[in-house]
C-alpha cells in the first residue's frame, strides 16, 4: 500500500480508502443490500491487514449503524492513532426542521452523535455530504470551524456540488478567518467524467485532495453490461445514476474489459488504476462486500496503465449532464 498527502495538508492517508456504506444493519435506513455487523467485520480487518488505513462513512448510512459497526471494529482491530476516520453530515437523521441540513444547530448536534456512534473523541475528516441551499454558507463554515477548534474534527471536507459552490464556501472561510475544506469527495469514474470540466482543475489549483466516490460506477465497469446484482436491484440512489448515455457507457465498459484481458488482471483493477492516475485524484473510495473487492483495490495501486491504454479507455466517453448532486 502507498500513502499520500491529503491535498496540501500534512495528513497521510492510504492510496485506497475503504468506503463503509456497505456496512450497516439491513432494515435501518435505505440500504437493503448492506452487510450485518458480523459480516462486515472481516472486511474491515482485511482492509487493515492490506495496509488500508483510511475509512469513510456517514451518519446517514444505515441510519447510523455504519458508524457504529466501523467504530467498534476499528477499536478492536487497530490503534486509533493509526487510522484515519472520515464521516459526513447533511442528510436527514431525525424528524423535525433541524433534523437534516447544514445549519449550525444540525452540525453541532450531529458531530456529537457521530462521535458517540464511532466511539471516538474526534474524526480526522468531517465532510458535508451535499450543498445545503437553505443555510447561508457562512453559517455552515463557521459551525464547521468551531467543530475543528473544539477538537472534534481535525480537518473538514466537502462532497458533490458545483465548482462555483465549492469556491464560494472556500471564499467564505477565507473572509471569516475560518477553517477551509481540504478535500472534495465527488463522483468520478470512466463513465462519469464531468468533474474534469471545473471541479478537478479547481482542486488542483487550490491544493485540495480529491476522494472520488463510485470509482467503479456502481460496479458497471467490473461486470458484463447487462449483468444485475442484488445491490443494483435495490439501490434506490444508484438507480438514478448512469442513465443518460447507455451506449457510450457500454463502449467504455467494453474497453475496460479488453484492457483487463490483455493485462491479465481484473476489470476493477483497470478502472481503479485509471482513476488513480488522474492528476487531481488522491485516494478513490472503494466499497467491499466480497473479499476480491479489497484484493482488486489493493492490487490496483501497483498497476500503471500506458498512455495508449489510457487513450483507449477514454475515447468512447460521451459528455453528459452533471448528476449525483
Amino acid at each position: 500500500m502507498e500513502y499520500v498527502r491529503l491535498g496540501n495538508t500534512g495528513l497521510k492517508i492510504s492510496a485506497v480508502t475503504l468506503g463503509c456504506m456497505s456496512f450497516g444493519e439491513p432494515g435501518r435506513g435505505a440500504h437493503e443490500w448492506s452487510l450485518t455487523e458480523e459480516a462486515s467485520r472481516p472486511f474491515i480487518r482485511q482492509a487493515l491487514e492490506s495496509g488500508i488505513t483510511t475509512f469513510d462513512t456517514a451518519n446517514v448510512y444505515s441510519a447510523g449503524s455504519s458508524e457504529e459497526i466501523v467504530g467498534r471494529a476499528l477499536a478492536d482491530f487497530a490503534s486509533r492513532d493509526e487510522v484515519v476516520i472520515a464521516t459526513k453530515v447533511h442528510g436527514r437523521m431525525r424528524p423535525g426542521p433541524n433534523g437534516a441540513g447544514l445549519s449550525r444547530a444540525a452540525i453541532l448536534t450531529e458531530i456529537d452523535h457521530s462521535l458517540r456512534r464511532l466511539g471516538t473523541d474526534y474524526v480526522d475528516l468531517y465532510q458535508i455530504h451535499r450543498w445545503d441551499p437553505n443555510t447561508p454558507i457562512e453559517e455552515t463554515m463557521e459551525a464547521l470551524h468551531d467543530v475543528v477548534k473544539a477538537g472534534k474534527a481535525r480537518y473538514i471536507g466537502a462532497s458533490s456540488m458545483f465548482a462555483w459552490q465549492f469556491a464560494e464556501a472556500q471564499h467564505a472561510a477565507d473572509l471569516g478567518g475560518w477553517t477551509r475544506f481540504v478535500s472534495m469527495q465527488d463522483q468520478y469514474n470512466l463513465i462519469y467524467r464531468e468533474e474534469e470540466r471545473e471541479m478537478l482543475p479547481y482542486c488542483l489549483d487550490q491544493g485540495v485532495g480529491v476522494l472520488p466516490w463510485s470509482p467503479l460506477a456502481r460496479g458497471k465497469l467490473t461486470r458484463d453490461w447487462d449483468e444485475r446484482t442484488a445491490r443494483s436491484e435495490t439501490d434506490v440512489f444508484g438507480q438514478t445514476l448512469y442513465r443518460q448515455q447507455q451506449e457510450g457507457d457500454r463502449l467504455v465498459a467494453q474497453a475496460v474489459k479488453a484492457v483487463a484481458e490483455e493485462r491479465g488482471v481484473s476489470r476493477a483493477q483497470v478502472a481503479l488504476a485509471w482513476v488513480r492516475q488522474q492528476a487531481a485524484v488522491t485516494s478513490p473510495i472503494v466499497g467491499a462486500t466480497k473479499p476480491h473487492h479489497l484484493e482488486d483495490a489493493v492490487a490496483s495501486v501497483e498497476l500503471t496503465l500506458t498512455d495508449e491504454e489510457l487513450a483507449r479507455l477514454e475515447a468512447p466517453y460521451v459528455v453528459r449532464a452533471p448528476e449525483g448532486f
